[in-house]
């Protein structure tokens, strides 16, 4: 079934777009924004994300707690996230709540009270949010990773930041923050179940009719230093060593940014995947494994993760760079592609049944790429992509110059050992 799409840009550059599925009785309602951890700087880390928490501490209109009663008291649920370039608030309930999820996203997108004492509250719950991760090495694993594929870049830091740069944002700064950033030519509205595109967008108009527009958000693109291979090891008394391997990968638009997501699949989206069936089925050298294909605006990553036996790690991480090689020396054989190509697509097709990742998918494309693609445009691109394609893409990120290694683990006599294991062409790591 092809949904349909409509989309309209106001006068103040603010975008709309909807996708109106009517056998469905729920809506879905996000309002993006261009902010996040990339328009930040060392000093003030973690703002974007400071500033999302508080986006639920009270309104012009609402107070804390009438937040979250207006939308759970109607059965919705009611949350928010943010990433490298993205700031979103989103809501799903009942369709004949649509006024009243547009009011009460719209009064605190626009009308943040940001009283004080909750912004010294907010700051020492996100202390020990940052703390809570650190203790955490299956998560904080991930931070040490982007450390290494991006040095002293905003990719390379925590999106929540640091405890000294949260301890030291002052609340003036987090309103100054929202007022050049949260503005009309830097958002997003994007909406699916029962509305009706016209209706919503003249409901827009009124509440964002006052949102000034002003020039877009920009970041400083992100720079690939890296002339080597590179490890990086925290010494932890845990009962699992836990390992991140990282290469510089696709930007979000790449031509070949399908066959780089099939690539995904076959190697580590699921049991079937290569990954899943030598490290952990075949040779029980992990319980966990799999891979991540991240995409920002001009660059991405992709990286295999793992929780290891301490005794086993340095095996493990010459199993995972062995099937990532096996990609660029041999085309992957028909029925591989063949199921790869329907497991993307199928879930693809399983998700954009549910209104809120369908409003997911609409709003992060038309505000990362200002374009909204349909299932039908995807299936269609996917289905073109050729074993080649993977072949190629897999020879332009698998370079031992360009391999990441992050590790937590019990290993303080084993990194030599570690190096040794860190090669996919031949000589090891010097």
């Amino acid at each position: 079934m092809k949904h349909g799409y409509k989309k309209s840009v106001l006068d103040n550059g603010l975008k709309v777009v909807s996708c109106n599925m009517p056998d469905r009785q729920s809506l879905s309602l996000g309002i993006w924004i261009k902010a996040g951890g990339r328009f930040e700087a060392a000093a003030n880390k973690g703002i974007s994300h400071f500033l999302e928490h508080l986006l639920f501490k009270g309104t012009k209109k609402y107070s804390c707690r009438q937040i979250k009663e207006s939308i759970e008291g109607r059965g919705g649920a009611l949350n928010a996230f943010t990433s490298e370039e993205i700031t979103c608030y989103l809501v799903k309930l009942p369709a004949v709540y649509l006024d009243l999820a547009l009011d009460v996203l719209s009064d605190m997108v626009l009308y943040p009270a940001l009283p004080a004492e909750e912004v010294e509250k907010e700051r020492t719950v996100i202390l020990e949010e940052i703390k809570m991760y650190k203790d955490l090495p299956q998560s904080y694993v991930y931070e040490l990773l982007d450390e290494l594929l991006w040095p002293g870049q905003p990719l390379g830091m925590s999106i929540a930041g640091t405890l000294d740069s949260v301890a030291g944002i002052k609340r003036e700064e987090i309103s100054s923050f929202r007022e050049s950033h949260y503005t009309a030519q830097n958002m997003i509205i994007s909406a699916a179940g029962l509305p009706e595109h016209e209706e919503l967008v003249a409901k827009i108009k009124k509440i964002f009719s006052s949102s000034l527009k002003k020039e877009a958000n920009k970041f400083i693109e992100a720079e690939e230093r890296q002339s080597g291979p590179q490890l990086k090891v925290l010494h932890k008394q845990t009962e699992q060593s836990h390992l991140a391997i990282g290469f510089h990968s696709l930007k979000r638009d790449d031509p070949l940014r399908y066959a780089l997501g099939l690539l995904h699949v076959i190697l580590g989206a699921n049991m079937s995947s290569r990954l899943f069936n030598e490290v952990r089925e075949k040779r029980g050298l992990a319980y966990e494994i799999g891979t991540q294909a991240k995409s920002f605006k001009d660059t991405g990553a992709f990286i295999v993760h793992a929780g290891t036996d301490n005794r086993k790690a340095g095996e493990a991480i010459e199993v995972i760079l062995h099937e990532l090689k096996m990609t660029v020396r041999e085309l992957v054989s028909e029925d591989e592609f063949r199921r790869a190509k329907d497991f993307y697509l199928g879930q693809l097709a399983l998700s954009l049944e549910d209104t809120q990742d369908q409003m997911l998918w609409i709003g992060e494309s038309t505000l990362s790429l200002d374009r909204t693609y349909t299932l039908e445009e995807t299936i269609e691109e996917v289905n073109q992509v050729t074993r080649q394609d993977l072949r190629e893409v897999a020879g332009s990120i698998f370079k031992e110059e360009s391999l990441n290694l992050a590790l937590i683990g019990p290993l303080a006599d084993k990194e030599k050992e570690l190096r040794s294991r860190m090669h996919l062409e031949g000589e090891a790591v010097k």
